[in-house]
């Protein structure tokens, strides 16, 4: 009896297997969360930030004197700590941040809060935070909008090459703190370095590498002579030579400068009527009544 039960039972198993095999798995769940998650990117120059952050929502709550006391360290969202990453040094509100990935926590207040900059200790809230690990605290004014911001949001605006504002917006309340980045210190060497490098003139290397050294009022005559260079290598451009009247402008050169205007409206003249020939027709004129 026992020799023939064995068999059977492997038999069972089989069966039991089989029909588990075929038994389709469980969907999975995907429910809404309370403060879903956030993430934001944002190049400022040439540096990489980086926030990633939870955002929760007003509900019918009072937030800040209610929800987020004042005074009291808060997490700057929900849920874990919001972290805050910088590829190159920064200055945050004034203080000097170097390159890494940090937490972000705050202490509101009525008038203005302490924004801080904490050491990534990948926690959990503010439960566990100490201030001896802070890296930078700053004071940032709060102001009051004229409607509420249902959902707390994280902004990276006005932004330029070496600079941006960090936004922190809820219910009525908006903080803001400067960012500053040295885009031209970081770069400069660069452009100089790869400029060297040239086997032959580059026309829209120089003459990107001469836009940025105006935009940013660097070294306006090395400027200059990379745009003179650009000019060379590509002779007969009116948008590179209106813009070489530009330098000259910025660089107080008035008789250059309207030199340059006017040889490049000859030569937008020269162009197919159209867009492209009315907004160099009217760039050119303009800088040239700017500099009489």
């Amino acid at each position: 009896m026992k020799s023939k039960m064995l068999p059977l039972l492997a038999v069972g198993l089989a069966l039991v297997g089989c029909l588990h095999a075929q038994t389709p798995a469980a969907p999975k769940l995907v429910l809404p969360q309370a403060s879903p998650p956030a993430t934001l990117k944002q190049q400022v120059g040439i540096t990489d930030i980086e926030i990633s952050y939870s955002r929760p929502g007003m509900k019918g709550r009072k937030i800040f004197g209610g929800l987020v006391p004042y005074g009291e360290v808060w997490r700057t969202g929900a849920n874990t700590a919001t972290k805050i990453t910088f590829s190159t040094p920064v200055k945050f509100g004034g203080a000097d941040v170097p390159a890494g990935t940090y937490e972000l926590f705050t202490i509101p207040g009525e008038h203005e809060w302490t924004v801080i900059v904490h050491k990534n200790m990948s926690q959990w809230g503010s439960y566990a935070y100490d201030q001896k690990n802070d890296i930078v605290r700053v004071t940032a004014q709060a102001t009051t909008l004229p409607t509420a911001s249902e959902t707390f949001w994280i902004g990276l605006n006005d932004i330029r090459d070496t600079s941006a504002t960090l936004n922190l917006t809820w219910e009525k309340t908006r903080v803001t703190v400067p960012l500053v980045v040295d885009t031209v210190g970081l770069l400069a060497p660069q452009l100089e370095a790869a400029i060297k490098a040239q086997e032959k003139p580059n026309a829209m290397l120089l003459f990107s590498a001469a836009m940025f050294f105006y935009e940013n009022d660097h070294n306006l005559p090395q400027a200059l002579a990379w745009m003179n260079a650009a000019t060379a290598a590509r002779p007969g451009q009116m948008w590179m030579i209106y813009r070489k009247g530009l330098i000259l402008e910025k660089m107080g050169d008035k008789a250059a400068a309207k030199a340059a205007a006017e040889e490049s409206l000859a030569l937008t003249e020269k162009e197919k009527p159209g867009e492209l020939r009315e907004e160099y027709t009217r760039l050119n004129q303009a800088l040239i009544a700017r500099v009489k």
